[in-house]
């Protein structure tokens, strides 16, 4: 499991809902509940932004046949921001309501949206994905 992130060192996690394991080339999942995987991504912010660590973990929520939701166990993770294609109104609430941004995905790979974030091109996820109520 992922580390949680603590003590003095400057670091920016960023989670971005990804459709297989393949690190900074993997695809965005279109729905985060639903993506099969989630990549977790350590940026040194004391560093120019240096990627420290990236790493993805299975999506083990009720919404893939496991148990609870997805934001109860990321949100133990304590990322900065979470980065997604669409997410449903309750998932944005619960990571909002947590000090975590939902940013909305403007490219197709992980390591597109890791530069998007690094130059601040990702805007805020305010709608909620039109098909939540489906999943």
């Amino acid at each position: 499991m992922i580390e949680e992130v603590g003590g003095e060192e400057m670091i920016d996690r960023l989670i971005v809902a990804t459709e297989n394991q393949d690190g900074l080339n993997a695809p965005i999942a279109e729905h985060f509940g639903r993506a099969p995987y989630f990549t977790i991504i350590d940026l040194d912010s004391d560093k120019r932004w240096d990627i420290a660590n990236v790493k993805a973990i299975d999506n083990t929520s009720e919404h893939r046949g496991g148990v609870g939701s997805p934001h109860d166990s990321l949100t133990n993770l304590h990322p900065k921001a979470l980065i997604v294609h669409g997410m449903g109104p309750r998932g944005i609430e619960a990571f909002q309501s947590a000090g975590i941004e939902v940013l909305k995905a403007n490219a197709n790979t992980v390591k597109e949206v890791v530069e998007a974030y690094k130059q601040g091109r990702l805007a805020e996820l305010t709608e909620e994905c039109p098909h939540a109520h489906h999943h």
